[in-house]
């Protein structure tokens, strides 16, 4: 018979990677998502809209340079060479490169001279798998451009492009800085679709384990944990740096879209308040199984030790008509042996009766 092999799942490069090495180099830090990367192009004013597939580097800094605003969207983080030769010809700083190509890195923000960097995760859950998904995002802001880079292909961003090609909105009328806010919305958007999925599996398995607790259920529990853990880390970042973006004195961000980024402020605290009485919730459940299992073998115990009691007495009474003495009352008796058998079953159903009348059984 042929031996079933596993198969082996390439590890992701891990931040160890960059032990050693100067501040401001490039190493992918992360699972690869896709083979190949892609730039994507959207240039858009009020009046015209424009989009181009699989462009080239310096067909998206032309169009960074130009009139309107432009949405280079990166899809493909791993080519540490693209990356490279784009960030370096849009003037970003190497310790900003760095940090686009480390999926490990936090939720922040950062405002140089000429561009604001912003870092997101994307959170999106996928029912099949049953599973929260985070995935790297980072946006540069420019004075007529905004950059997005993404791991792989697929986002949450279709929204901001059908309003770019429907001309819904203010969206066409807004400069960049209100499109660099239009992407994080629809990012925290999303995080109220992932959280309230999670609270759906939260609360069907608090039921499960109130009926009927079982050690599945708690395995199950646990990966939720690690989940709702994942959305915290990706989304308790988030406020503060939403805030530094609507307290920021950078000319790239307008007072107009300031009103907006309160909002989108007021919408992370929400989803931050949902995590947070998730996790508490999670935590309840593990106290809760351990109750309904410490239940369930109280009730076990108690039936055993009605069974023992019940058996006591005939166990005596047995005992006794057991003993090898040969000068014993009634053991000459015809009907000794059913009368001792009914006042056996007598006793027995009168524990019975009794057990019940106090409500033990």
């Amino acid at each position: 018979m042929a031996k079933l092999r596993k198969r082996k799942r390439e590890r992701p490069r891990r931040a160890s990677a960059k032990a050693g090495l100067p501040p401001g180099t490039m190493v992918f830090i992360g699972e690869q998502e896709m083979n190949a990367a892609r730039i994507d192009l959207i240039e858009y004013s009020e009046s015209r809209m424009k989009e181009r597939h699989d462009v080239s580097v310096a067909q998206a800094v032309e169009s960074a340079t130009g009139p309107g605003v432009s949405w280079i969207n990166v899809n493909g983080i791993h080519d540490v060479g693209l990356i490279g030769s784009l960030g370096n010809r849009l003037g970003l700083h190497p310790l900003t490169l760095e940090d686009i190509v480390n999926t490990t890195h936090r939720p922040k923000s950062e405002e140089f001279p000429e561009y604001i960097y912003v870092v997101l995760k994307m959170i999106s859950y996928d029912e099949a798998a049953s599973q929260t998904e985070i995935e790297h995002v980072s946006l540069i802001l420019g004075e007529n451009y905004v950059v997005s880079f993404q791991e792989k292909d697929g986002d949450v961003f279709n929204t901001v492009r059908e309003r770019i090609r429907a001309t819904k909105g203010r969206i066409r009328s807004m400069k960049a800085d209100y499109l660099a806010y239009a992407l994080m919305d629809a990012v925290v958007d999303n995080y109220f679709l992932a959280v309230e999925r999670i609270g759906d599996r939260i609360e069907d398995f608090d039921d499960q384990i109130l009926a009927d607790p079982k050690p599945d259920a708690m395995l199950e529990v646990h990966r939720l944990k690690r989940d709702i853990l994942s959305q915290r880390k990706a989304v308790w970042p988030l406020r503060e740096e939403i805030g530094a973006l609507d307290r920021s004195e950078s000319a790239l961000i307008r007072p107009e879209t300031k009103v907006f980024l309160r909002d989108l402020y007021d919408h992370t605290i929400q989803v931050i308040d949902m995590v947070e009485t998730f996790r508490d919730v999670l935590g309840s459940m593990h106290d809760t199984y351990l109750s309904g299992i410490s239940n369930h073998m109280n009730e076990i115990m108690k039936v055993l030790t009605i069974i023992a009691t019940i058996f006591i007495p005939l166990t005596f009474v047995a005992g006794v008509y057991g003993m090898n003495f040969e000068y014993m009352p009634e053991l000459k008796w015809p009907w000794g042996y059913f009368l001792v058998l009914g006042f056996m079953l007598a006793v027995a159903i009168g524990m019975v009766g009794f057990f019940r009348r106090k409500k033990w059984l």
